[in-house]
């Protein structure tokens, strides 16, 4: 619920994003067809190759890791393979924090939210390390203060924001080039 209360005030031209949900196999794409149908950009399951494009927002699938690469060309697109967990989940927020900060090459935000545990925390900070914007959910509007918790002590947030300011906070820094 977290992450529709701030997708569905994000505009339907928003660059692309992808979106790590912890959960077992066949829910990631019932919950991407749900985002679909409740927010104004088209959102679905991300699958192997995916271009990431503005306007589109990719969901990890359920039991694969997910990460950003970019081609020769400067186009940037997601993989979608079998591989260990890490930090403990597959798919992971860390797998594709860090692999944002190893290849995107172009203005990018973190975001972590609600959630159990560290996931998350170890790429925000790197993602931050590499110039990018990092938003953390503040404790008082978590369900679970865990991930934003560790990545907030650990130096990797760089503005926290309630679930219902995430999006604002985005949308601004998205609109200062920060």
């Amino acid at each position: 619920e977290a992450t529709l209360e701030v997708m569905k005030r994000l505009p339907a031209d928003i660059p692309g994003m992808i979106i790590v949900q912890h959960m077992p196999p066949g829910f990631t794409k019932m919950y991407a067809e749900r985002l679909d149908r409740l927010c104004r950009m088209e959102v679905r399951e991300a699958q192997n190759g995916d271009k990431i494009h503005q306007g589109l927002a990719l969901v990890a699938p359920a039991d694969l890791q997910c990460r950003v690469n970019r081609t020769a060309a400067g186009e940037y697109y997601v993989t979608c393979q079998p591989g260990d967990k890490v930090s403990g989940h597959r798919p992971s927020v860390d797998a594709l924090f860090h692999s944002m900060a190893e290849n995107v090459r172009c203005k990018m935000i973190g975001i972590i939210m609600t959630g159990m545990g560290a996931d998350g925390a170890d790429g925000l900070l790197r993602m931050r390390q590499r110039g990018a914007y990092t938003i953390g959910q503040d404790k008082e509007s978590c369900v679970v203060y865990g991930m934003p918790g560790v990545a907030y002590e650990r130096g990797a947030v760089c503005e926290q924001a309630s679930c219902e300011r995430v999006a604002s906070v985005l949308m601004r820094s998205l609109q200062a080039g920060k």
